[in-house]
């Protein structure tokens, strides 16, 4: 086999799955294709999370010699902590007119989230170009998060292109001068999951009640 192939299926291979016992989850962080009786499924581990979502299906009914599959999502870090977004909308507020960014990022070494504001390279009312931040060891990336200033949060074409290739959840609070409008997704290599409903605790701190 040529030896970019061989690279290529050990970064990011395929496990057939088995009949009698649960597939193991992956041993540390990477991606790989599950082929299961009931379609083809694409897992990803990462420090803070794990997903498992089915990519395609069969086109007819025929005998497949694996175990099934299941959809998941496995949140490792836990639940973000409602006062960093509170503080993110206390950024957003104070960048008015212009929108203004941070990430959320989870530590695994010591379990601890932090706020990282993130550079301005240029923005204004109707756009935001940022430098990614370099991250501390241990530290990876849990929420994307942008304000649209005085118009409403919702996810543009722009956001779709510049989230595709990431795994992370977005976060656009918009109408920044009030309590703030909500849009949350979670981004899955170029899915878009849009979020049933916004935690609680977070609406509750961006209305200024104590959680």
């Amino acid at each position: 086999m040529n030896p970019v192939d061989v690279a290529l299926q050990g970064s990011f291979p395929s496990v057939m799955v088995p009949t009698r016992e649960p597939v193991a989850p992956m041993g540390g962080p990477g991606e790989r294709l599950l082929i299961a009786s009931n379609g083809v499924f694409l897992e990803i581990s990462r420090p803070w999370v794990r997903l498992v979502r089915r990519l395609s299906s069969f086109d007819w009914r025929t005998p497949v010699p694996y175990g099934a599959a299941a959809e998941h999502t496995d949140l490792k870090c836990g639940p973000v902590p409602a006062g960093l977004v509170a503080q993110f909308a206390q950024m957003a507020s104070a960048a008015l007119p212009n929108e203004a960014g941070a990430w959320i990022v989870w530590n695994a070494e010591s379990g601890d989230f932090r706020l990282v504001a993130l550079s301005s390279l240029s923005h204004g009312p109707g756009h935001l170009h940022y430098e990614r931040p370099e991250l501390q060891a241990g530290e990876s990336l849990v929420v994307d998060c942008h304000s649209h200033g005085h118009s409403r949060a919702y996810f543009s074409s722009t956001d779709d292109r510049d989230d595709q290739h990431d795994v992370k959840f977005a976060l656009v609070l918009g109408n920044c001068d009030r309590t703030p409008s909500v849009a949350l997704r979670l981004c899955i290599k170029g899915r878009f999951e849009v979020a049933g409903a916004v935690p609680q605790n977070w609406l509750a701190a961006l209305a200024g009640e104590v959680v």
